[in-house]
């Protein structure tokens, strides 16, 4: 691999097994970091590592349930046993949840998304945070959705989610911005060609919208050019 300008970084990506995670992880391991991959399907993170493998680069594949109340502490111990500080940490699981108007929301469905799409990311900051302070420049990136600023009829659950996450997000950026060389982000995919996409938009031809990779290239030169703790960036 010629062009690395991550070399030596290493990164964490979740939902690393299909759509924008595993494009991002095969993005960021041609950019040179070593990328630690994440997500419940272990055969779907087996066929990125091969991937990966294949153009050159380096991974390792962590399935993990990020909703197991001690599975993200177990991940944590074990990265900080392998690597002295984690450079780059990319928040892109999520769950979608059911489309519907906001009087007929299943109580526990709102809890599982909930859990996933906030809780879990807020376990992944907390322990995250002294690997990412250890590095001389911790970035984080966090994916979120238009919805998560531009209410819109029957996405009320997930637009929550993502609004609760950006505030999220951006607080733990605030908070660490003069404690250490640690900055957040967050990236606006668009439209692209995920499976989360097909489950909204049915009746979307795939082809009419971009592929996961064209966001994946954004995220990783973003994290090249660097940004400022608070950068937006929306994906067209």
């Amino acid at each position: 691999m010629t062009n690395t300008p991550l070399q030596e970084r290493v990164a964490l990506v979740t939902g690393a097994s299909r759509g924008i995670g595993a494009a991002t992880a095969i993005a960021l391991a041609r950019a040179g970091a070593h990328v630690i991959l994440t997500a419940r399907t272990a055969g779907g993170l087996e066929e990125v590592e091969e991937a990966i493998d294949a153009a050159g680069g380096t991974a390792t594949i962590a399935p993990l349930d990020l909703t197991e109340s001690d599975g993200i502490p177990r991940l944590a111990a074990a990265i900080r046993e392998r690597w002295p500080a984690l450079n780059i940490l990319v928040l892109n699981a999520a769950a979608l949840g059911t489309l519907g108007p906001v009087p007929a929301f299943d109580p526990k469905e709102f809890a599982k998304v909930m859990t996933l799409n906030v809780s879990a990311q807020a376990a992944l900051l907390g322990a995250f945070d002294p690997l990412l302070k250890a590095s001389k420049q911790g970035r984080v990136i966090g994916l979120t959705s238009t919805v998560g600023r531009e209410p819109r009829a029957y996405w009320g659950l997930y637009g929550a989610s993502k609004a609760a996450f950006e505030n999220l997000l951006l607080s733990y950026g605030e908070e660490v911005r003069h404690l250490s060389s640690t900055r957040v982000a967050l990236v606006n995919p668009g439209a692209t060609r995920t499976k989360m996409r097909a489950r909204a938009y049915p009746g979307e031809d795939p082809a009419s919208v971009k592929e996961p990779e064209v966001v994946a290239n954004r995220i990783v030169a973003l994290l090249v050019a660097d940004f400022e703790t608070g950068a937006f960036i929306r994906v067209d």
